[in-house]
């Protein structure tokens, strides 16, 4: 047997399970005795490929923050702190009649710089509460806040700036209101190197000293002077805030020239006093004790005297409202702006106001006088061009535009909307009536409407008269309320209201409520909205949204573009000229008999606002719309007074000053021009002459006549004129006239008697019974008669009977 080992071998019959594992095949290239290499990683496939291994992401947060760290300082270094903005140096904007004369010049800044030391400490932490809580411990820009307002403003839940006081010094000072990236990041680098060089104090005496308050104030100080007359160094935490309030929207929350906008004020006035108290800056107590502190009325540089200052003011609203210049780059000055008011009819309306009002004042020896205020606006109904504007009695004495402020309830100034849509909308009375000027209603005072499931409503009729069945031409004629708050409920109360948006009527006007007493007016519209939706009547329902401007250059060069205007149809021709038809029958016979003085036709309607506050009066030719209206409001406090006792009146009606001062006004205005008639196209049925009506009952009166009682014969239409017959002892005579009694038309022959206890019989079969002091049945109307007088008229009794709401008399 040899010595050297012999190679075992398997036992006989085993086999490794794997045989490709049973031995591992050396390493390639490995040498002998060398350590064998690692295996190659298996490549990823599928959906694996493309998610980035933690390689890459790492190394592309490296790189996005080198390149972020790069851009920083590139972007320090490359950006300098400039030199204050031309705002120091700020332009005029000059305004202009449409014949190119001037009317206005602004720009002046009211300014006056202060330490912080002369910023009452209150003051100082109003704004910061306001404005920037945590100013004194953060840095100079706030990443969160600017991406917070960046995905507020792109989400669409409001543009935010995001801005901490720091940056808005920043822009307000150095750089620019226009909203753009370059001017974000100059703002944000320049902020940075301006926190390195100012203190925070320094940083936020300079804001306090640029920011603008509206007034014209820029500062602190002047705002201080505008709103309260007094030093920055005087103000209390209560005023204070509400200068702080300012500073989110200036021209909005000042609550002397937009009373409208009081709530929104007085709501952000609580946000600062709240964020004061949050601060540990205000002790809930004297936080609890705090009334809003309204502020004065303000005063203006005699540049902006007169009408002058309501003009610019309503031409800036104009232009921010409808998004054609910012107010902070109006306010920048350089704009040449061309208005379509036209100086001779300016110059009218504020003589036609002189005229017929303020002449009349007695301010010494009324207290009331002094309540008042006027407010007007004349439109082209042709164009929607505004050619006048009557803001109060001087810009400079009284700040508030009476022609744009919408805070007095429009009265019945607002019925012809409600015909208007029941024409548009062929509606019909409660029995199946169509709506026309000739149908009959129940015009009795307080009567409930009915139709309407909201609740009861019964509108009292003005001084309570009851007027029982009358046409609608009459119930517009003398403004019946218990007429048209049926005739609301008739048409639906939410197309009476589509139908006033559709004539102009702003859709977020104050109360303008879809219910039944709609039709009355106590929506809050501006006279200049009125005058929008009555030049839409004026030219046959077709409306031009109203424009104050032509043309607008910049620098004296390059053109604003301006929006085109927009023309729709409102309502059909039929619903405004049958509109205009009633309307002209108010000026021919109704409570606007004043209006005829402009000497041209022209229809209108009177309106007064609860309580006398207001006296309105809308009215047109076929070529001018202008609306009045005479306001009661207390001079000190704002507060809406009553108008009675103005000019030693018993009260102010639209019939009164405000359609004698449209008469003055429009015959002035339309002086060398043809009258023309009005071109109308009527609804079927709305030229039918009604028969002679009943005669108003006046609650209070006993009509108890001795001799010569009046009676009501020959018929006049139906605007309830008395003429003809009279009564001796109980002896009626007519002659030839129709008599409406209680819903029945008849024929009384001549030389008709009734007797005491005796017996009327008329040609159309009716009878009536009448007594001395008794009761006279006629038409299922059941009325009290005194000594024998019948004539269809109920005097000093009641009236019961069926409560129809609408009844047409064939």
């Amino acid at each position: 047997m040899s010595d050297q080992p012999q190679p075992q071998q398997p036992n006989q019959g085993w086999a490794p399970r794997e045989p490709e594992a049973a031995a591992a095949p050396e390493a390639p290239g490995a040498p002998d005795g060398g350590k064998p290499k690692k295996p190659k990683r298996p490549k990823r496939t599928g959906w694996r490929r493309i998610i980035p291994t933690w390689r890459m992401t790492l190394a592309g947060i490296v790189a996005l923050v080198a390149l972020l760290i790069g851009a920083f300082y590139l972007g320090y270094s490359m950006v300098k702190i400039p030199p204050a903005n031309a705002l120091a140096t700020k332009q005029s904007n000059v305004y202009l009649y449409a014949d190119g004369s001037q009317l206005a010049r602004d720009g002046e800044v009211n300014r006056e710089s202060v330490g912080l030391d002369q910023i009452s400490a209150n003051a100082q932490h109003a704004v910061l509460a306001a404005e920037d809580r945590d100013f004194y411990s953060e840095s100079a820009v706030d990443p969160k806040a600017m991406v917070r307002a960046a995905w507020n403003t792109a989400t669409g839940k409001g543009t935010q700036s995001g801005s901490t006081i720091t940056q808005q010094y920043v822009k307000n000072y150095y750089l620019g209101q226009e909203q753009t990236v370059t001017r974000k990041v100059k703002e944000f680098f320049i902020s940075i190197k301006l926190d390195r060089t100012e203190s925070k104090s320094e940083i936020l005496e300079g804001y306090l000293n640029t920011s603008y308050f509206g007034r014209n104030a820029y500062g602190i100080q002047a705002a201080a002077q505008a709103y309260y007359g007094k030093d920055a160094t005087e103000l209390d935490a209560g005023r204070g805030a509400y200068l702080a309030a300012l500073l989110n929207a200036p021209s909005e929350y000042d609550v002397v020239a937009h009373p409208e906008n009081k709530a929104a004020a007085v709501a952000r006035w609580n946000y600062v006093l709240d964020g004061m108290v949050k601060q540990h800056w205000l002790t809930e107590s004297a936080r609890a004790g705090m009334k809003f502190p309204m502020p004065k009325e303000a005063t203006a540089s005699t540049s902006m005297s007169g009408q002058r200052g309501y003009i610019v003011g309503a031409i800036k609203d104009y232009l921010t409202t409808n998004k054609i210049i910012d107010a902070d780059t109006l306010e920048a000055g350089g704009y040449r702006i061309t208005t379509t008011l036209q100086k001779s009819k300016q110059d009218a309306f504020v003589k036609a106001v002189n005229d017929q009002l303020m002449s009349k004042l007695d301010k010494k020896s009324r207290k009331v006088d002094n309540y008042v205020r006027a407010g007007g606006a004349s439109v082209d109904p042709k164009t929607g061009r505004i050619v006048a504007m009557y803001g109060g009695i001087d810009y400079v004495k009284q700040y508030t535009n009476g022609a744009t402020r919408g805070d007095f309830q429009v009265g019945s100034t607002f019925k012809p909307f409600v015909l208007a849509s029941a024409i548009q909308n062929d509606s019909q009375t409660q029995d199946g009536q169509t709506i026309t000027p000739n149908t009959y209603y129940d015009g009795t005072n307080k009567r409930p409407v009915e139709g309407w499931n909201g609740g009861s409503y019964a509108p009292e009729n003005e001084d309570e008269v009851s007027y029982g069945d009358i046409t609608v031409r009459t119930a517009t004629d003398k403004s019946v309320n218990s007429v048209y708050a049926q005739m609301a409920v008739d048409v639906g109360p939410d197309k009476v209201k589509q139908t006033a948006v559709a004539l102009g009527i702003p859709s977020d006007t104050p109360d303008l409520t879809a219910t039944p007493s709609i039709a009355l007016g106590p929506s809050t519209a501006s006279v200049l909205d009125m005058a929008e939706a009555y030049a839409t009547l004026a030219n046959h329902g077709e409306r031009h949204t109203y424009t104050m401007i032509s043309k607008i250059t910049k620098d004296g060069t390059s053109d604003i573009e301006l929006p085109a205007q927009k023309t729709t149809r409102a309502v059909s021709r039929e619903s405004a000229d049958t509109t205009t038809s009633v309307l002209q029958s108010v000026v021919d016979n109704g409570t606007a008999t004043a209006a005829q003085g402009a000497d041209r036709p022209a229809a209108g309607k009177t309106g007064t606002a609860e309580e006398d506050t207001a006296a309105w009066f809308a009215g047109y030719t076929p070529d001018l719309a202008t609306v009045v209206s005479v306001m009661g409001q207390d001079p000190t406090t704002a507060a809406h007074k009553s108008l009675y006792g103005v000019m030693g009146l018993e009260r102010v009606n639209g019939g009164g000053a405000p359609a004698e001062i449209w008469a003055q006004f429009t015959k002035s205005a339309l002086k060398g021009t043809e009258a023309s008639d009005f071109d109308l196209q009527l609804q079927d049925g709305a030229e039918t002459v009604a028969p002679p009506t009943l005669q108003p009952t006046q609650p209070a009166t006993t009509g108890n006549q001795d001799n010569g009682g009046t009676t009501t014969t020959g018929g006049q239409g139906d605007q309830g004129q008395t003429q003809g017959g009279t009564t001796d002892g109980g002896t009626t005579t007519t002659d030839g006239g129709t008599t409406t009694t209680g819903g029945t038309t008849g024929t009384t022959t001549t030389g008709g008697t009734t007797t005491d206890g005796g017996t009327t019989t008329t040609d159309g079969g009716t009878t009536g019974t009448t007594t001395d002091g008794g009761t006279t049945t006629t038409g299922g109307t059941t009325g009290t008669t005194t000594d024998g007088t019948t004539d269809g008229t109920t005097t000093g009794g009641t009236t019961a009977g069926p409560q129809s709401t609408g009844r047409k008399k064939e």
